[in-house]
């Protein structure tokens, strides 16, 4: 189908201002529309008049074609998408892809630090350079607290509410949440905050942002991976670490020692539980717990 059809051009609105995506993804969506179009095309097929069947003919010919499960998921996602478009507009009856399923994908688990490796990071740290204790208030916040790294970067001082033991986090969708932070982090920030960032200079735009740069402006994301990154490498593990790694693991830590998996998802800033519970399929220490509980054998 031409993205200069009737139907192409109302799609491409619809998936603009009603499901509000982004450009990037609109147009991903309509490249999918036209990779299925040109295989309706081919078999003579309108494509008002497609059937179960000939989405199911169009999921085996991308298999055969070697298209991946991901793949696969994300051009069924668009067709659904296309297609409740189309029953909106009273352009067909049936949708045809109401029982369309795709192929299973293997859900990757994240990469988890142990506690042991959590603090030879933290010990790797030195706190006699000038970033020494801004890296250190760093990892123990986004360990401590689960953050996002675009989180860390934008904590405001006046969301330090230390007193009372929380902070406050701007999350996915501009959304405000409240997050527990424990003694520990809350001494690592006032260190910084006192001994390092006092010291230096602060440009007018960032005098409410907790962590900056040698410039005096807030620091970068990629500024936070590139410190990750060292310090996973002079503690010598062997993982993949990034700054989200900190967040798996303060998860799993705190699924391990029995922490409820609706407070994790609220601290975790969750829309679905169904995200939080890849926790507990990380968390090894829960299974092997529920065995020596449970099992008949486990002791004999």
């Amino acid at each position: 189908m031409k993205t200069s059809t009737p139907i192409s051009k109302g799609f491409k609105a619809y998936l603009s201002f009603e499901k509000q995506l982004s450009k990037n993804s609109v147009e991903a969506y309509l490249r999918d529309l036209r990779g299925f179009t040109e295989f309706l095309e081919e078999r003579q097929i309108k494509v008002t008049k497609v059937m179960l069947s000939d989405l199911q003919s169009y999921l085996k010919f991308l298999s055969e074609s070697g298209i991946g499960a991901r793949s696969q998921a994300r051009i069924i996602s668009g067709l659904k998408a296309f297609y409740k478009y189309l029953i909106i507009e009273e352009l067909i009856e049936i949708n045809p892809t109401r029982m369309l399923h795709g192929p299973k994908i293997a859900q990757k688990l994240p990469e988890v630090l142990s506690i042991e490796e959590v603090t030879r990071m933290l010990s790797a740290i030195d706190l006699s350079r000038p970033d020494g204790h801004r890296n250190r208030a760093m990892l123990e916040v986004l360990y401590g607290c689960g953050l996002r790294v675009s989180e860390l970067i934008h904590l405001k001082i006046s969301k330090l509410h230390f007193d009372q033991g929380f902070i406050g986090v701007i999350g996915k969708g501009d959304k405000e949440r409240i997050v527990p932070i424990n003694p520990t982090a809350c001494k690592a920030v006032l260190l910084y905050l006192t001994q390092s960032r006092s010291k230096g200079k602060i440009k007018k735009e960032a005098e409410d942002i907790v962590f900056l740069n040698v410039r005096g402006a807030g620091i970068s994301r990629v500024s936070v991976f590139k410190i990750v990154k060292k310090l996973a490498l002079e503690a010598e593990i062997e993982k993949t670490v990034s700054p989200h790694t900190f967040r798996h693991s303060f998860a799993t830590h705190l699924y391990d020692r029995g922490a409820d998996l609706r407070a994790i998802q609220d601290m975790l800033g969750h829309s679905s539980i169904m995200t939080t519970e890849i926790y507990s399929k990380v968390s090894q220490q829960y299974l092997r717990d529920t065995l020596q509980q449970f099992h008949p054998f486990f002791d004999l």
